[in-house]
């Protein structure tokens, strides 16, 4: 664990260094650096963990950015933080000496919500993304061009946090910038069930084969 290149993070090197996979694992509130280290490695095994802590605090629960109240957010800081995360992700693949081109997220809830910012926001810096629960909590004015990214979302159709309507909306923006969407959605709540898990692992497979 160190707190170099802006987060407190952890770094597993990849079992195959020459391979350069990366996946970079992004918490929900109140978890840290350690919380999703070993779904990681389930779903992209082999590959380099780069994992940091949220640098917002709410209650004393680590976020990646904060929140006004449920489910309202503050547009600049959203941007402004998905920004502060990708200037780590390519410090990180110059010190851990990375391939910046296969660089893979993986996000639950708040962490899945800064991932896609980033993406949205910082085209390139992560190629492709499974999100956990997540929502839409910025709406960038420009529409970058995505195309050759690849996202799946996993949403719980039970889900008391995160409207349907924001995911679905989610789904259309990186559509429109031509990133290329699965959309699954899960009988359950804002927990993660053990079939999505596997799903997401198949998914990523594929990914980390055409990259």
């Amino acid at each position: 664990m160190t707190e170099d290149l802006g987060f407190i993070h952890r770094f597993v090197p990849a079992e195959d260094s020459s391979s350069g996979e990366t996946l970079l694992v992004l918490h929900g509130t109140g978890g840290d650096e350690n919380d999703l280290i070993g779904i990681g490695q389930a779903i992209a095994p082999g590959a380099a963990i780069l994992s940091p802590r949220g640098n917002v605090l709410e209650n004393g629960a680590p976020r990646f950015f904060r929140r006004l109240a449920e489910g309202v957010f503050d547009p600049k800081e959203v941007r402004s933080r998905a920004e502060e995360l990708a200037r780590f992700i390519r410090a990180a693949v110059i010190t851990y000496r990375l391939d910046p081109d296969r660089v893979f997220a993986l996000g639950y809830s708040n962490g899945a919500n800064v991932a896609s910012t980033a993406m949205l926001v910082e085209p390139g810096v992560i190629q492709a993304a499974i999100l956990f629960r997540p929502m839409l909590v910025y709406e960038p004015p420009e529409r970058n061009d995505l195309d050759g990214s690849a996202v799946f979302i996993s949403a719980g159709r039970m889900d008391p946090i995160v409207p349907t309507a924001s995911v679905e909306r989610l789904v259309e923006l990186f559509q429109s910038a031509h990133a290329d969407v699965t959309l699954q959605w899960q009988l359950a709540g804002h927990s993660l069930v053990p079939s999505e898990v596997r799903e997401a692992a198949d998914w990523l497979a594929l990914q980390r084969a055409r990259v």
